[in-house]
């Protein structure tokens, strides 16, 4: 009998980004990209959900120590996104638009190796309370 279960934990930071395509001109980027394209940047305050999801195991009960799991994202992630410019701060975006969805798989790649093969991750970051992106797809 399958006894897999889901476990998540709620994290939240705060970042500059400017969503640009340096291969086009302004117009195009301004006609894509909006006030979302601008070059002093703007800042959104991001909900992030980590889900973990593997059979409990019998000796904790815990599908994953949820203690862990807090210090591994404020270690692996907030430390590097939490109050930065993605653009200009964050290695990871120096060649990759930061968008809310590269923004989900940067942070899936950061966490994936740090976790249990056996459990599966999937990201949830919302970047507005309407817009959100999850990574990987189910």
């Amino acid at each position: 009998m399958n006894k897999r279960v889901s476990v998540y934990r709620k994290e939240h930071f705060n970042a500059a980004h400017r969503l640009h395509n340096p291969a086009w001109d302004e117009q195009k980027n301004d006609a894509v990209f909006g006030k979302c394209n601008n070059p002093n940047f703007h800042g959104h305050n991001y909900e992030l959900v980590v889900k973990i999801t593997g059979e409990p195991g019998a000796d904790t009960g815990f599908v994953i120590d949820l203690k862990f799991l807090s210090d591994l994202i404020n270690e692996t992630v907030l430390q590097k996104l939490d109050h930065k410019n993605l653009n200009l701060d964050v290695p990871e975006f120096s060649n990759l638009n930061p968008t809310v969805e590269n923004i989900a798989i940067v942070i899936y790649d950061l966490l994936r190796s740090k976790i249990d093969q056996k459990l599966d991750l999937q990201i949830r970051l919302y970047e507005t309370e309407k817009n959100f992106a999850e990574y990987p797809v189910s």
